[in-house]
């Protein structure tokens, strides 16, 4: 079995050739795969409701009487239920939209921000980005982090308001300050392309790994090419397979792949041909774009060809199970 089988020495953003650098015939082609996942664009979309709006026991004769005297919070929690069909209330998106505005022209954020989702997805009201924005704005200064993250996202985007990667990061990190996941990721990120702050690989560690503790696979992706190149943190390979792992057991088909090519030359974790091709397996059925479906596929049959056909057909079986287990 040829043991030259490596990862070229290059930057974070640069291509990675993970390869087996030995064989002439058959060679792992190389793979955009040690960019950092998103381009500040990795985006999390909200409801209007609390994640147990449907759990709560509610009175809502004592909520409806309460709204009328004006409480804010009734007005927020009726909204909510009006959104979901909830507590004895139908479907009812106008009546939502109605409960949200009485509570949002009162000053309450969570209405707010409530409020914004149905104007930017014309739920209730007439669509009207602006008018969204606009509401997203008003909660975001109060401290409502989800309107943070959602402003920090428009303005990165440059939707609906100046593109500005400055304001993007200042809004990125209210939220993620508050712990919101996504948040997190997306201010990690950009510190390590450098955009809208100084480039900082070990603010962008620090960053994604409170992401990633929260289990959000494209953050612990990227710390695993961090610990890969000993970028802001040590060189480990251990610590950037075991990061890898995380992601990939969450159907990330770069980790996945990333993972299996590990395994490959035993960086990190006990060099396993079995493991390689299973990984590197599973990530060719992941969603990719064009050309790196045909990359991936090449170094799939590189993989394969360590492997006998009895070995094959049994790793295909168990990731066609893995695959069937976890449908997107």
């Amino acid at each position: 079995m040829p043991s030259s089988r490596c990862f070229a020495n290059t930057s974070i953003i640069a291509v990675l050739i993970l390869g087996f650098a030995g064989v002439a015939t058959a060679q792992m082609p190389s793979l955009g795969y040690s960019r950092p996942q998103g381009a500040s664009t990795n985006t999390q979309t909200f409801t209007p409701q609390s994640p147990d709006i449907q759990a709560m026991p509610l009175d809502i004769s004592a909520l409806k009487k309460r709204a009328e005297k004006g409480d804010a919070k009734a007005e927020l929690i009726l909204g909510e239920s009006y959104y979901v069909g909830a507590n004895g209330l139908p479907q009812d998106d106008t009546q939502a939209a109605a409960f949200f505005r009485k509570a949002a022209d009162q000053g309450d954020a969570e209405a707010q921000f409530d409020l914004g989702i149905m104007y930017v997805n014309g739920q209730g009201v007439p669509r009207d980005n602006a008018q969204g924005a606009a509401w997203y704005r008003k909660a975001a200064v109060q401290g409502q982090a989800q309107a943070q993250y959602t402003l920090g996202s428009m303005y990165a985007q440059g939707r609906d308001v100046p593109q500005d990667d400055t304001q993007a990061a200042a809004w990125y990190r209210k939220a993620a300050e508050q712990g919101l996941a996504y948040a997190q990721y997306n201010l990690g990120l950009f510190y390590d392309v450098g955009r809208g702050v100084p480039q900082d690989s070990a603010q962008a560690a620090a960053w994604y790994r409170k992401a990633a503790a929260q289990g959000l696979p494209s953050a612990q992706y990227n710390l695993g090419l961090l610990y890969i190149h000993g970028n802001g943190v040590p060189q480990d390979s251990a610590q950037a397979a075991a990061w890898y792992r995380k992601a990939a057991v969450q159907g990330n088909p770069d980790a996945q792949y990333n993972l299996g090519v590990a395994y490959s030359r035993g960086a990190g974790v006990p060099q396993d041909d079995t493991q390689a091709y299973y990984w590197i397996y599973l990530a060719s059925q992941g969603k990719l774009e064009g050309t790196e479906q045909v990359a991936i596929d090449k170094a799939r049959e590189v993989a394969a060809s360590y492997l006998t056909a009895a070995e094959i057909s049994q790793v295909q079986g168990r990731a066609q199970k893995w695959l069937a287990a976890h449908p997107e």
